[in-house]
C-alpha cells in the first residue's frame, strides 16, 4: 500500500471513528446502524465493510484508537516535562493537563469509554482492559521514577495511585463537562494540581 493510499484509509477511518462515537452517544451502541455511521461519515455503506468486519469490530477499534490517543497525550506531556528539566511530580501536573485537554476535544468518545469500563457483556471487553492499563503504565512508570528519584514516598501503591489519578481525571473532567461547562480548563486544572500537590487541608 503506497503512502497515497494508506493516508485516505487513515482519514476514511477517522471519519468512521467520529461518525461511530458521535451516533453512538446520542442513542447507544445496538440502536446504532452501519447504515447510520456511513451516511453520517459521507462514505458509502460497503466502505464501512471494507475497513471493518461488523460495527462491533469498527467500535472495538474506536475505543483502541481513542485510548491510544490519550496515551499518546500522557506519554508526551511526561516526556516534554522531563526535557524542560522538570520533576516528576511536575510531570504528573503536566499529565493531568493533557488528559483534560484530551476529555475537552473528545467528549463524546470519553463518556463512551467510561461508560463501557463498567459493561462486562461486550466481545471487546479484555481489548479495552488492555488499552486502559497502557495508558495507566505511563503515569506508573512516572511514579516510579518519582520514588526512585526520591521526590515521592516509597510508601505509595503505585499500580492503584496511577489508577487514581486517570480516575480523578476521567472523572472530573466529564463533571465539568455535564455540570459546570461554564468553567474554565485552566479552573478545572487548577483544581486538581492542588489535589496532586496535597494542598488541599491547607497545611
Amino acid at each position: 500500500m503506497d503512502t497515497r493510499s494508506s493516508s485516505r484509509r487513515q482519514a476514511t477511518r477517522a471519519r468512521l471513528y467520529e461518525a461511530a462515537v458521535t451516533l453512538i452517544a446520542e442513542q447507544g451502541f445496538s440502536a446504532t446502524t452501519v447504515d447510520e455511521i456511513a451516511e453520517r461519515a459521507g462514505v458509502a455503506k460497503g466502505t464501512v465493510y471494507y475497513n471493518f468486519k461488523s460495527k462491533s469490530e469498527l467500535f472495538e477499534e474506536l475505543l483502541r484508537h481513542g485510548v491510544g490517543l490519550l496515551t499518546a497525550s500522557l506519554r508526551d506531556a511526561a516526556d516534554a516535562t522531563a526535557a524542560g528539566g522538570g520533576s516528576r511530580v511536575a510531570a504528573l501536573d503536566a499529565m493531568i493537563r493533557a488528559g483534560l485537554d484530551f476529555i475537552h476535544r473528545y467528549p463524546a468518545f470519553t463518556q463512551l469509554y467510561v461508560a463501557e469500563l463498567w459493561r462486562t457483556n461486550r466481545a471487546w471487553q479484555s481489548t479495552l482492559l488492555v488499552v486502559r492499563q497502557e495508558a495507566v503504565a505511563v503515569v506508573e512508570t512516572v511514579l516510579r521514577e518519582g520514588v526512585a528519584a526520591g521526590e515521592l514516598s516509597e510508601e505509595i501503591d503505585i499500580p492503584l495511585t496511577a489508577a487514581a489519578l486517570v480516575g480523578m481525571v476521567l472523572v472530573a473532567a466529564l463533571d465539568w463537562q455535564a455540570f459546570q461547562p461554564e468553567r474554565s480548563l485552566d479552573d478545572v486544572h487548577g483544581a486538581l494540581s492542588l489535589l496532586l500537590h496535597g494542598r488541599v487541608s491547607g497545611r
